[in-house]
C-alpha cells in the first residue's frame, strides 16, 4: 500500500491546524494573556511537521487514493489532529499532563465535549477558543466525511447516501474536495448567525462566538463551569435548543436550500422520526419533572433544554439531571445512543440506521406469517437493499458490543458501575457528560484514572469514526496485499 498519498492529505491538514492556532493567539494577544506565545510555539512545531511531510511526499502526478488508503487517511487524521492538538493544552498555564492533554483534544476534535478542566474560568481566552475551534473544526470534517467519505466506502449502510456521480470509493478525495467548499460557507454561515443572536440574548461577544461554534458542530464545550446553567437565561437556552437542532439535520438539505430547493428537508423520513423523538422525550421528562413538584414554566425549560442537548450529543448542561431520578436517568442513557440524522454533526447509531432496522423487523414479521410472500424493507419509499440491510445490522451489533467491552474495560480501570456505564455510552456516543456524582452534570472527567482516560479517547475516536472505519484497520487482510 502506497502511503506517499496519505501521508501528503496529512500533512497539509496538520498545516492547516498549524494556521488555526493563529487564532487563539491573536485572541490572547489582544485580550493581554501571557498564554499567546504557547499557541505560536504550538503552530510553530506543527506547522514544521506537517510542511515538512507534505513536502516530503509531494508527487507531480495526480493524487490517487485507494479503498485501504482512504480507510488509513480518515483514521490516520483524527488521531492525528487529536495529538497535536493536545500541544496547547500541555504547554498552557493549565500545566495538564499528556494524557489530560490528549483526552480534552480528542474529545474536541470528536464533538464529545467531556472535559478534565475542573475550573473552566481559569483558563486563558486562547485556551477556550481553541477548545470551541477544536469542535467546529471537527463538527465540519464529519459533516465531509459522512456526506462524501463513508457512502463510497460502504460504511454502516451510509451508502444509502451515495451520489450515483460518484460511485468509486478512488474518487473520495476529489469528491471531499468538491463539497468542503459549499458545506464550509454553509457552515460558517450559521456559525456566524448564532453568534449574532447570542450577542442579541445577552451573551458578550467572546462567549457568544465560542458558544456558537460548539452549538452547531453539536459539540457542548462551554466557556463556564456551569456550562449554560451559568447564564439563566430562557433566551439563551432557547437560542441554542434551535442551533442544536439546526446542527443535528442533514446539511445536505441546506446546500440544496441555498440553491433553491427547500422540499428536501420537510420530506426527509429521518428529519420527521427526529423531530418526533425530541417531542415525545421532552414531552416524557416534562411530565416526570412535574410528577416530582417542578412547575410547568421550569419543567418544560429543563426538559427541553437538556432532553435536546443529550439526544443531539452536544452534552451542555443548565440543570443537574443526574439528580432527575432514575427513570429520567434510564431515559436520558436510552437517547444517548440516538444521536441525530445522517449527515449532520450529531453522533450515535443515528436515526436513518433505527428507521432501517424497523424495516426489516417488520420484513422479518412479515416472513413469518406468510413465508412464500416476497416482502422488502423500505426507507423513503425505496427499496432497501440487502446489501445496506446487512451492513446496518453489522454496525448496530458492533455498536453495542462495542458499548459492552468499553464498559467493561473502564470497569476494569477502577470506576463503579454507574460511572462505567455511562462513560461508555457518553464516549462511543460522543455525548460529552455521563450519569452519576463523578461524571454527571455537576462533574467532569479529572478524577478519572490515566488507563480510563485512554479507553474514552479510543471509544471517542471509535464512535465518532462509526465503528467500522476503525475495526477494519484491526483485519489482517487490510495490510496484506
Amino acid at each position: 500500500m502506497q502511503l506517499s498519498p496519505v501521508l501528503n492529505i496529512l500533512g497539509l491538514l496538520a498545516t492547516i491546524l498549524a494556521a488555526a492556532m493563529l487564532i487563539p493567539m491573536c485572541v490572547d494577544l489582544y485580550l493581554g494573556s501571557s498564554d499567546w506565545h504557547i499557541f505560536a510555539l504550538s503552530a510553530l512545531l506543527t506547522g514544521f511537521v506537517g510542511v515538512s511531510i507534505w513536502l516530503a511526499t509531494s508527487r507531480r502526478e495526480a493524487l490517487d487514493l485507494g479503498l485501504r488508503q482512504a480507510f488509513l487517511l480518515t483514521n490516520g487524521s483524527w488521531v492525528m489532529i487529536g495529538i497535536f492538538g493536545s500541544l496547547p493544552f500541555m504547554f498552557s498555564e493549565l500545566h495538564l499532563s499528556f494524557t489530560d492533554s490528549v483526552f480534552e483534544s480528542i474529545s474536541g476534535i470528536t464533538t464529545t465535549g467531556s472535559t478534565v478542566l475542573v475550573e473552566i474560568e481559569k483558563a486563558s481566552p486562547g485556551i477556550l477558543i481553541w477548545r470551541a475551534l477544536l469542535q467546529w473544526l471537527g463538527g465540519v470534517g464529519i459533516v465531509v466525511m459522512a456526506m462524501a467519505v463513508l457512502p463510497m466506502l460502504s460504511v454502516g449502510g451510509m451508502q444509502l447516501f451515495r451520489t450515483e456521480s460518484y460511485e468509486r470509493a478512488e474518487k473520495v478525495v476529489p469528491r471531499a474536495t468538491q463539497l468542503a467548499g459549499g458545506i464550509g460557507l454553509v457552515y460558517t454561515a450559521l456559525t456566524a448567525l448564532w453568534a449574532m443572536m447570542l450577542t442579541f440574548s445577552g451573551m458578550d461577544i467572546f462567549d457568544a462566538v465560542a458558544h456558537s461554534m460548539t452549538t452547531l458542530a453539536t459539540g457542548g464545550y462551554s466557556t463556564r463551569t456551569a456550562s449554560i446553567g451559568a447564564f439563566d437565561s430562557v433566551v439563551i437556552e432557547w437560542v441554542i435548543i434551535v442551533g442544536m437542532i439546526v446542527g443535528s439535520l442533514p446539511f445536505a438539505h441546506y446546500l440544496a436550500m441555498v440553491r433553491g430547493g427547500w422540499r428536501g428537508l420537510l420530506h426527509d423520513p429521518q428529519v420527521r422520526w427526529f423531530i418526533i423523538l425530541i417531542f415525545g422525550l421532552v414531552l416524557t421528562l416534562c411530565w416526570h419533572l412535574m410528577q416530582n413538584g417542578l412547575g410547568l414554566g421550569d419543567a418544560i425549560r429543563q426538559a427541553s433544554f437538556n432532553g435536546v442537548s443529550i439526544i443531539t450529543g452536544t452534552g451542555y448542561v443548565s440543570a443537574n439531571f443526574s439528580a432527575w431520578g432514575g427513570f429520567a436517568t434510564t431515559i436520558l442513557l436510552i437517547v444517548m445512543f440516538i444521536g441525530g440524522c445522517g449527515g449532520s454533526t450529531t453522533c450515535g447509531i443515528k436515526v436513518f440506521r433505527l428507521q432501517v432496522l424497523a424495516s426489516t423487523v417488520k420484513v422479518q414479521i412479515s416472513r413469518l406469517l406468510r413465508p412464500h410472500a416476497v416482502v422488502l424493507a423500505y426507507y423513503n419509499k425505496r427499496p432497501v437493499s440487502g446489501e445496506v440491510m446487512d451492513s446496518v445490522m453489522g454496525f448496530f451489533y458492533l455498536y453495542i458490543l462495542g458499548f459492552v467491552v468499553i464498559a467493561l474495560f473502564l470497569g476494569i480501570t477502577g470506576l463503579d458501575f454507574v460511572t462505567a456505564l455511562s462513560g461508555a455510552a457518553t464516549s462511543i456516543s460522543n455525548v460529552g457528560p455521563g450519569l452519576g456524582e463523578v461524571i454527571g452534570a455537576e462533574g467532569n472527567f479529572s478524577s478519572v484514572p490515566d488507563s480510563a482516560k485512554w479507553v474514552m479517547s479510543f471509544a471517542m475516536i471509535l464512535g465518532r469514526l462509526e465503528i467500522f472505519t476503525v475495526l477494519v484497520m484491526l483485519a489482517p487482510g487490510f495490510w496484506q496485499r
